[in-house]
């Protein structure tokens, strides 16, 4: 059951302007340059890093800004207080005001040290319960807004219905349009409550790959019936929930677009026919990075932004070599590649955009607020209640759990990591470990990496043999550019191992949920579907029965279906 406590907005939602704000926008359009429109459609991106104003790297910023004329800046990383001092001296340096966009997927947390990390979306699905949606985008936005963002680039509304998916997987809702569509909206008016930018991402849809398009182009050979049925209901749904914004994807649907290898970010039939035309949205349209190789193997860089400008979007977003993409772009208006008007529509939209962020009036925040709008206890609780409300318990054959312990009994904690590297994987599990032992003293540790030799994990399973009680944990970290998801032959291996083990066992999955198709042999199967300390903490908690089991699969694994859980019948 989904719980939905929300009153979505009307299609009409995006960016209803005062008379004032009206006045800006128009004034400001016809007073631009042609040079000036041009650079509005290019985003750049940059560290949240400490520049000095004379350096290099700021200099470069500074040239962007004032000789190219960008439009908004990407923020990526950093702390809060240096990621607001370099928004605001950006700021500074701009005739118009920069529209600041940031990737906050897992909340201001997931790119900013000290701010809050929320639960990305598969978890928050599992608690079947869209107020959490709500609450976590609405948080999320107010921290972003105090930073100095404008955009944050979530939710994802893709529709994950491929357990292959090595980049989407559990950053979607899960597998149920209807469900998706339901908490994009949720998220969607949290995030524009508190006063800036959602963008429902990656259209048409990016669900159903097993290819990361950070690496290359995956091709989604759909016809629009079966799109309509299962990718496009979400962006419908954030659509009529008033989203800002839409991201397209660097998809190939060769069902849709006549042109070999032309992917949907690039796409006029998909971009404009489709995004524009058929569904109506009237926001912002970005595309999705221009970096990644999807593109950069099959595009020149400049041609790629004269493609996506062409093709109906909004932003170029992170062409590779600024004052290249400003150049072939101007040359293309020139030229009638790009019609004037073309370009005008995208650059009003940017400004229309601005304005309803109050950006004409003023470009930042008063700094004194960060410290008070950015990892407040309110928000820390709000997150830790989100994550403890996503475990999901769905098998537990040995009836393991909850876990009593003598404080006699030793218990072997066998930590697998896969080899992701990014979201601090070299401390994947320690949470778990730290809060375990402060629970049972008695407890010997092994970590099984994608580099523990066969001799090692012979070891593990003979050290098995004299325990008890066995507990797992296992994280399946999914990141961009890694390009595949799970455990190599030497983990799958032993775990298999692992679990024939006679006594109690314990299995938590934290990452991706779809281990089971792979080992349905596993006795114990819990998901937390993250990997960062809180959601570790929360899952020892269940695991010692402090807190119940209350999350359902927002997925199939295995033979278990969307909806289920299994039910404890004894807590203590």
């Amino acid at each position: 059951m989904i719980l939905a406590t929300f009153l979505p907005m009307t299609a009409q939602g995006q960016f209803k302007l005062t008379s004032e704000q009206q006045n800006w926008v128009d004034k400001t359009l016809s007073r631009m340059t042609l040079e000036e429109r041009v650079g509005q459609v290019l985003f750049a991106v940059s560290p949240a890093a400490f520049m000095n104003l004379q350096g290099g790297e700021f200099q470069k910023i500074s040239a962007n800004i004032q000789s190219y004329h960008v439009g908004g800046y990407h923020i990526e990383g950093g702390d809060p207080a240096t990621a607001y001092l370099l928004i605001s001296r950006m700021q500074d340096a701009a005739k118009v005001p920069l529209l600041i966009t940031a990737d906050l997927e897992g909340g201001g947390g997931f790119q900013f040290t000290g701010a809050t990390r929320f639960p990305r979306a598969m978890a928050i699905g599992a608690t079947g319960n869209t107020q959490y949606a709500y609450e976590a985008g609405n948080l999320c936005a107010r921290e972003a807004k105090a930073i100095g963002i404008g955009v944050n680039f979530y939710p994802v509304v893709d529709v994950n219905n491929n357990p292959q998916n090595p980049i989407i997987n559990i950053r979607s809702f899960g597998e149920d349009p209807s469900a998706v569509g339901k908490f994009g909206q949720a998220y969607i008016k949290g995030t524009e409550d508190a006063g800036i930018i959602a963008t429902a991402k990656h259209f048409p849809g990016h669900g159903d790959t097993s290819v990361d398009s950070h690496l290359e182009l995956p091709i989604v050979n759909f016809d629009r019936s079966r799109l309509g049925a299962i990718e496009l209901p979400p962006f419908k749904a954030a659509i009529e929930g008033g989203v800002g914004a839409v991201m397209t994807a660097h998809i190939e649907l060769p069902q849709l677009e006549e042109t070999p290898g032309l992917p949907a970010s690039l796409s006029p039939a998909i971009t404009t026919g489709l995004l524009r035309k058929e569904l109506g949205f009237q926001g912002l349209i970005f595309t999705d990075a221009l970096p990644m190789h999807a593109i950069t193997e099959n595009f020149g860089a400049e041609q790629a932004v004269i493609l996506a400008i062409k093709a109906g979007a909004d932003v170029a977003l992170e062409p590779l070599d600024v004052p290249k993409a400003f150049a072939a772009l101007l040359s293309a208006v020139q030229k009638g590649e790009i019609s004037e008007d073309r370009l005008n529509e995208s650059v009003r939209r940017i400004l229309t955009a601005k304005a309803w962020l109050g950006l004409n009036a003023r470009r930042v925040e008063p700094f004194n607020q960060i410290d008070t709008a950015v990892g407040s206890p309110a928000a820390e609780q709000k997150s830790r209640e989100i994550i403890e409300h996503a475990m999901t318990l769905v098998k537990d054959d040995k009836k393991s759990l909850p876990l009593k312990l003598r404080d006699d009994e030793d218990v072997l904690l066998v930590n697998f990591v896969d080899a992701g590297d990014r979201e601090n994987a070299p401390n994947a599990g320690l949470t778990f470990r730290q809060e375990f032992e402060k629970r049972h003293a008695r407890t010997l540790f092994a970590i099984v990496t994608p580099t523990t030799p066969g001799p090692e994990a012979g070891l593990i399973r003979r050290i098995a043999a004299n325990y008890r009680f066995v507990v797992v944990s296992c994280s399946i970290r999914i990141a961009s550019y890694k390009g595949a998801i799970g455990l190599n032959e030497i983990q799958e291996g032993l775990l298999r191992d692992l679990a024939k083990h006679n006594g109690p066992f314990v299995f938590a999955l934290f990452g991706s949920p779809y281990l089971l198709d792979y080992l349905p042999e596993l006795p114990s199967y819990i998901l937390a579907y993250e990997f960062y300390p809180d959601a570790e903490a929360a899952m020892v908690r269940a695991i010692f029965g402090e807190i119940p089991f209350q999350g359902r699969l927002p997925i199939t694994v295995g033979k278990f279906p969307v909806g289920f859980r299994l039910e404890q019948t004894s807590l203590p």
